[in-house]
């Protein structure tokens, strides 16, 4: 006979069987997959603490949690007495990678100004039309190519060679880049979703060493940045920096 307290009894786990997940975990989760599959667009209002609270049945504190833990990761902005928005990726972006450099350079009070060496379009090698998602039609796939050299106070500090999807911004090539950024072009003319990006410490290519007026063996900062719409690549940066004259920095609050 089986007593009421073994009956009673919960099942221990068995071992490699999954668990259940936190109440916050599955809050955090359903609203992460709502922006991945585009639910809320970029600035988009989301639902509301109580509608969470009243639609997962879990407390205030605990929606509290998931939707910290998602503003801490930059997908979404919060205002108090207002509510949560789904973030803009070029504010996500700013936080991951560096600031636009014309920005930055002016927020110090110093003087901007880019040489454009290269503007056009170009036929582009089949490795880079896939990474841009074009298709090579007859003569192949048609790329917009810039090479711009920015200069704060006169001095070169970024090197910027970047390949751009003509589908995603028709009018590169007609920018005057000595005036706007290709970053800040691209901000306010496509539907910036997502980005990859990364970091490492690299000489520089004999181009870039002179244009850079640096020696071949000097370290440089590079930073290879793509860029997405939710349906397709807009954009390949390759961002150098002389390692003598950037410093990356950000700051973190909890």
């Amino acid at each position: 006979m089986v007593s009421p307290d073994a009956a009673a009894a919960p099942t221990a786990p068995q071992p490699g069987a999954a668990q259940p997940a936190a109440p916050y975990v599955r809050v955090k989760q359903h609203l992460k997959g709502g922006l991945a599959a585009g639910r809320w667009p970029p600035g988009a209002l989301m639902p509301s603490e109580a509608e969470l609270v009243a639609e997962f049945g879990v407390s205030r504190m605990t929606v509290n949690r998931a939707l910290r833990e998602l503003q801490a990761e930059g997908l979404v902005s919060r205002t108090q007495g207002v509510g949560t928005f789904a973030a803009p990726l070029h504010r996500v972006s700013s936080t991951l990678t560096i600031r636009d450099l014309h920005e930055e350079i002016e927020s110090r009070g110093h003087r901007h100004h880019a040489v454009v060496h290269l503007q056009r379009a170009e036929k582009a090698p089949a490795a880079l039309a896939q990474q841009l998602g074009l298709e090579s039609g007859r003569g192949g796939a048609r790329v917009f190519h810039s090479l711009i050299v920015h200069h704060e106070n006169g001095v070169p500090l970024q090197c910027e060679d970047r390949y751009v999807n003509p589908a995603c911004c028709p009018g590169y090539l007609e920018a005057d880049f000595r005036t706007t950024t290709p970053t800040q072009l691209l901000f306010e003319t496509t539907a910036l979703w997502r980005a990859q990006y990364a970091i490492e410490a690299a000489a520089p290519t004999a181009e870039e060493a002179r244009l850079l007026g640096i020696g071949a063996r000097d370290p440089c900062l590079v930073v290879t940045r793509r860029t997405f719409t939710r349906d397709a690549p807009i954009t390949i940066a390759r961002l150098v920096h002389p390692g003598t004259r950037y410093l990356l920095q950000g700051e973190f609050e909890p």
